[in-house]
């Protein structure tokens, strides 16, 4: 019989379990599109998805750098830059991608139940590690919730649901009652 896990173990698997689900959530945004739709904007104010791209990759990157002993706002971090329109290709960006995603999985590697109410600072502001990794869960929802609807509406008819389809949710529910 195994020993069940205590409540910090568990949180630190969840919170992984769901910001794998946002990475992915975003992977399958990307497979969608082209060079060009990367850089396409709802509205000229708007941001596209490279820019959220760029943004994300460089929160993760000064967020969870050296998360236990230094500021996550790094000195080096350009964030307003982030926001700005950018040359780089698909390729570029999807490495960028996997630049912040695997800064924040190598991070969250290090987190265990014994130091999840240990004080880090964001904007010298502090946080238990806890909130620090809610509200970076948080931010990464939200723009990834941003890619996947500005994905879908450059692909218009073309898009492929990242979840149940409209209209199918009969259909799925029937699908998951077998098991």
């Amino acid at each position: 019989m195994t020993e069940k896990a205590s409540a910090g173990t568990e949180y630190v698997q969840d919170i992984g379990r769901l910001f794998r689900t946002y990475k992915e959530l975003g992977d399958k945004s990307f497979a969608q599109l082209n060079a060009e739709d990367f850089h396409w904007k709802v509205e000229p104010e708007s941001n596209s998805v490279a820019n959220i791209v760029t943004h994300l990759a460089g929160n993760f990157l000064s967020r969870w750098t050296d998360f236990l002993t230094t500021d996550g706002e790094k000195p080096w971090r350009n964030r307003d830059g982030e926001f700005e329109d950018t040359a780089l290709g698909k390729e570029e960006l999807l490495r960028l991608w996997e630049k912040g995603w695997t800064c924040l999985f190598e991070a969250l590697g290090q987190v265990e139940e014994a130091n999840l109410l240990h004080v880090i600072t964001i904007r010298s502001q502090p946080h238990t590690l806890i909130q620090a990794l809610n509200r970076g869960l948080t931010h990464c929802a939200y723009h990834v919730g941003q890619i996947v609807l500005i994905a879908k509406a450059r692909r218009s008819r073309d898009w492929q649901s990242l979840s149940i389809p409209k209209r199918k949710s009969q259909q799925f529910n029937a699908e998951m009652g077998k098991y």
